[in-house]
C-alpha cells in the first residue's frame, strides 16, 4: 500500500520511530540499524511495509531498499513473522544475512533475539534460492565461491535424479565452469556423459 514515506524523525524510541509527514505522526516500527542512521530532527525517507493481521495495522520503515527487500525475504520465510525478521535485520545488515545464507552460518542468524538453531536453519534452507541471484550478493569471494559450489552440488543431485551414479555426475560436473547457473552445467555433463 505504501512504498515510502518521506518527513522529519520527530520520536525516536529502542524499536520504532515516528515521522511527521504533513502534520501526520506515521509511527514505523523498525529494526536498530535503521533507528542508528538517524536522530529526531532528521528528514528522512523510510521504505515501507504495511501489515495487516486481524485487527492489528502496523507499519514498519527501513532506511534503504536492501533493507526492506531483505525484511520482505524474511517474511517470506515460514514461521517467521515481523518481530523475528526485525529482529533478524537488528542483528545483522542485509549483506551480513546474505553471507550467512549462501555460506549456511546458522551463528550470524542466532545472534538475533529469539532465533534459534531451527528457525536459523528454516531461514537458510528457504532463502538460499531466493538470495543466490539478490542484487544485496556482495562480490565477497567467500560468497562468491559458495553459490559455485552450490551451483555444482545441485547439478550432481539432478544427474543422480536423471539416474547417473554419484561418480559419474561428479566426473561429468568437474572441469565446467562454476561460475554457471545450474541448468548450463547440468546440459554441458549430459554432453559429457553422452560421447
Amino acid at each position: 500500500m505504501y512504498y515510502y514515506i518521506k518527513g522529519e524523525i520527530v520520536i525516536r524510541r529502542d524499536n520504532f520511530a515516528v515521522i511527521d509527514n504533513g502534520g501526520v505522526g506515521y509511527k514505523l516500527y523498525t529494526s536498530a540499524k535503521t533507528l542508528e542512521s538517524f536522530r529526531e530532527g532528521d528528514r528522512v525517507t523510510m521504505y515501507t511495509y504495511l501489515n495487516v493481521h486481524e485487527d492489528v495495522f502496523d507499519l514498519y520503515g527501513f532506511a534503504t531498499e536492501d533493507e526492506h527487500t531483505m525484511f520482505l525475504n524474511l517474511l517470506s520465510v515460514s514461521g517467521v513473522g515481523p518481530k523475528a525478521a526485525l529482529s533478524v535485520l537488528s542483528a545483522a545488515t542485509p549483506k551480513e544475512i546474505v553471507i550467512a545464507v549462501m555460506t549456511r552460518d546458522e551463528k550470524i542468524l542466532t545472534k538475533a533475539q529469539g532465533v534459534g538453531a531451527k528457525m536459523a536453519q528454516r531461514i537458510i534452507l528457504e532463502l538460499l534460492d531466493k538470495l543466490k541471484n539478490s542484487d544485496i550478493l556482495p562480490e565477497d569471494e567467500t560468497v562468491q565461491k559458495a553459490v559455485r559450489t552450490d551451483s555444482q552440488s545441485e547439478a550432481v543431485s539432478a544427474l543422480i535424479v536423471l539416474g547417473y551414479s554419484q561418480n559419474d555426475a561428479k566426473n561429468a560436473v568437474a572441469g565446467i565452469d562454476e561460475t554457471l547457473k545450474t541448468e548450463e552445467i547440468v546440459r554441458l555433463a549430459l554432453a559429457k556423459l553422452m560421447r
